[in-house]
């Protein structure tokens, strides 16, 4: 039996109780048919966990065995919350309740506050950085913008391992945690954030675990109507579970054991913010009767990204490490990983964008793309080099979908063109659900060909065409569908938060990246001081850089190239080292055990990945400070020091990209981006060589664009129309 990573969009609900286990493989069948009594189930990446709690809950809830208003199902992300409740409705259990611990709180908090505590509950605090900055003020603490955010997640740290401000330096000292300012500063400016919060009668997120551990613990009635109503507990990634999170399932759970729980220690890499997996591994001791099930059919990635992963775990030191699973791929082979040197980290971006930009001329979907890298700051160069080789691109964390404004207009103007059937003219020429759709939608700021720009206006186009796509996947799957019946998918998914996908390679976090899995992965900046991180010190630290990583090749479904810079900036000294954790994995890196013989991929290096001749270091052409940072580099100038753009020289080339990207039917920043016009107008080239050293004008875009960027810089009207490409 296998499990289908891909399902149909819209599959059909399971007509009977035993049709929700087809398709499980027999570890996963027996995950679904155990319904009774502590469960704990080990899942390694890629092995189908959501696909064997969700069929667990729906077996339990269509065969009569549980009632979907007796469950609760708690994971840490709404996004995974909103998977998880999508996955249940289209298996006929939509009644359960899948929410994030907080937000599970929360609605109990809400509701029983007036009883337990009398009142309105206080407001909820949305950002706490303010609020400590003002702590921090007010015991005359100064605190730059990073001290601020560190101080922050500190406090937020102390909150969910239960530690109180007093107690803080202790604590800190006993478990060796680097702390971002001397410990007693930072329990005075706790203490003060408390009081301030007290003051200004507002809580904030940890808050409301707390209050309600609180009142569960003080209050027998209301704990004991919250168990009366909940009878059974499914934990998704429970390596995660913090100290007070674990305190508050075993309020809800009482003297009961009707608790599933899923977890992988391999992939605990939230420790700073409290989570430990030692509730997982500890679990069979506190429950000693529990069935435990191992899931280790990978079937997200081919044998060899598998094998890496295997590889790199199997280097692992700690608890965590003595549990680890040996994942089993369950795809064909597929092509072997690729591990590319490149001398500085401009080239490195460069050399990742071409090989995204030729992997989606060979057909993977941008979507199906991601580049993964260790802290956000690294974002930026990547941005730039994806723009200028017209890849279109999205970060990772933005707002969620349905809560967007203009996709809550467009539901809208469906639901009003629903409502009004045959008797809305916009319908007149539509032939079936997607016409429709295409034709309201136009009405909201869709077209056929995506706008030229890359700022709020690509940004709603990109999710009105997510609806237009979603509503053709509808109808393909749901022959006869009616806009009505689309409406109400909508609705449902919104209520889920089981948005549809907008198109882009996405750039994001190795953090951020738990829980998703794309065709092709690019992990970026592997060299040491950044995999692992530089403040990584303990063994413990270590463990989880290791971790990090782990999660990082196993998002990976078919292609995965990993890749560092020997410098920072061009010209620089190449003091940099790869990554220790590549060390016997990658080929020709040394022995590790029996780990360096089954090494497999192809190493390559920059000068022939990336096709460029090595480049000196990039001077400010106006100070000659070294330059480093991606759009300083582009502009030849720090981006203080002043500007000799001529500015009717910018606006006239604006406009030209503008009429490119219409025509290319591509938004402008694939054209050249703002910083590269930007550098033309204060270079003002005269010929094609000088056009061609500015960064972002490539042999490609020199041939396609070059002549009349000349011409206009010139103060002659352009004198080419589009090449072919």
């Amino acid at each position: 039996m296998t499990a289908a990573t891909h399902s149909t969009l819209f599959p059909q609900v399971p007509e009977t109780a035993d049709a929700v286990l087809d398709g499980l493989d027999p570890e996963q069948r027996e995950v679904a048919l155990a319904l009774t009594g502590p469960v704990c189930v080990l899942a390694g990446a890629g092995t189908g966990k959501t696909r064997a709690i969700t069929h667990r809950i729906a077996y339990g809830v269509r065969s009569g065995r549980l009632q979907p208003a007796s469950v609760l199902a708690v994971t840490f992300t709404n996004r995974a919350a909103g998977e998880m409740r999508g996955r249940l409705r289209q298996l006929g259990a939509g009644g359960v309740q899948a929410r994030t611990f907080h937000s599970a709180a929360l609605r109990q908090l809400q509701f029983f506050w007036p009883k337990a505590v009398g009142g309105d509950l206080p407001r909820l605090l949305e950002r706490k950085i303010q609020l400590v900055a003002d702590a921090a003020a007010r015991c005359r603490i100064r605190l730059d913008r990073n001290e601020l955010r560190d101080v922050t997640g500190e406090i937020e740290w102390a909150k969910v391992t239960q530690t109180v401000p007093a107690d803080y330096p202790a604590v800190v000292a006993k478990s060796h945690r680097d702390a971002p300012r001397d410990p007693a500063e930072i329990s005075q400016i706790y203490a003060m954030y408390e009081q301030l919060k007290r003051d200004r009668s507002v809580i904030d997120f940890e808050d409301v675990l707390l209050l309600t551990v609180g009142i569960l613990q003080d209050r027998h009635d209301i704990a004991d109507q919250i168990r009366s109503q909940y009878q059974h507990f499914v934990v998704d990634e429970y390596q995660d579970v913090s100290p007070l999170q674990q305190r508050l399932l075993d309020l809800w759970l009482g003297d009961r054991d009707n608790l599933c729980v899923v977890g992988d220690a391999s992939q605990t890499i939230y420790s700073f913010t409290g989570a430990t997996p030692d509730h997982l591994l500890n679990f069979r001791t506190r429950h000693p009767g529990a069935t435990v099930v191992k899931l280790v059919r990978d079937y997200r990635s081919t044998p060899q990204v598998v094998h890496l992963a295997n590889g790199l775990l199997s280097q692992a030191r700690g608890r965590a490490a003595e549990h680890r699973l040996e994942l089993v791929s369950q795809r064909d082979p597929g092509p072997d990983p690729v591990y590319t040197e490149y001398a500085d980290e401009p080239t490195e971006a460069e050399g990742t964008a071409r090989r995204i930009r030729d992997l989606i001329a060979a057909g993977v979907p941008a979507g199906e793309i991601a580049v993964l890298y260790r802290i956000n700051a690294q974002s930026e160069v990547y941005e730039q080099a994806l723009a200028d080789a017209g890849v279109p691109y999205q970060l990772r964390g933005a707002e969620r979908f349905f809560e967007r404004q203009e996709v809550r207009e467009a539901g809208v103007a469906l639901r009003g063109a629903a409502r009004a059937g045959g008797n809305d003219s916009l319908l007149d020429d539509a032939e079936d659900l997607p016409a429709q759709v295409r034709a309201v939608l136009s009405t909201k700021g869709w077209t056929p060909q995506p706008p030229a720009g890359s700022g709020a206006v690509r940004d709603r186009w990109e999710s009105l065409a997510a609806l237009v796509r979603l509503a053709e996947d509808f109808a393909r799957a749901r022959s006869g569908a009616t806009l009505s019946d689309l409406v109400a998918e909508l609705d449902e998914r919104a209520a889920a938060q089981h948005a549809p996908t907008v198109q882009g390679v996405t750039l994001a976090s190795l953090h951020s990246a738990k829980g998703l899995e794309w065709d092709a992965v690019f992990l970026v900046g592997l060299t040491e001081g950044m995999m692992p991180i530089t403040y990584a010190k303990t063994d413990e630290q270590i463990e989880e850089e290791r971790r990090l990583l782990y999660v990082g090749v196993t998002r990976a479904r078919l292609h995965l190239t990993l890749s560092w810079a020997l410098s920072r900036s061009p010209g620089g000294r190449a003091s940099r080292r790869p990554s220790r954790f590549l060390k016997g994995l990658r080929p020709g890196s040394g022995s590790l055990g029996t780990v360096a013989s089954g090494a497999s991929g192809s190493f390559e290096r920059g000068a022939a990945a990336g096709r460029r001749k090595p480049r000196g270091p990039v001077l400010c052409r106006v100070c000659g400070t070294t330059l480093t940072e991606a759009g300083a580099m582009k502009l030849m100038r720090c981006e203080d020091c002043p500007s000799d753009m001529d500015e009717a020289l910018y606006e006239r080339l604006r406009e030209w990209r503008a009429d490119q990207a219409r025509e290319l039917g591509q938004p402008a920043y694939c054209v050249f981006t703002d910083k590269t016009l930007m550098a033309i107008a204060e270079r003002v080239p005269g010929s094609g060589g000088e056009l061609s050293s500015i960064s972002g004008v490539g042999a490609r875009k020199l041939d396609r664009f070059g002549a009349d960027v000349l011409a206009i810089c010139a103060g002659e009207d352009r004198v080419t129309g589009l090449d072919e490409d």
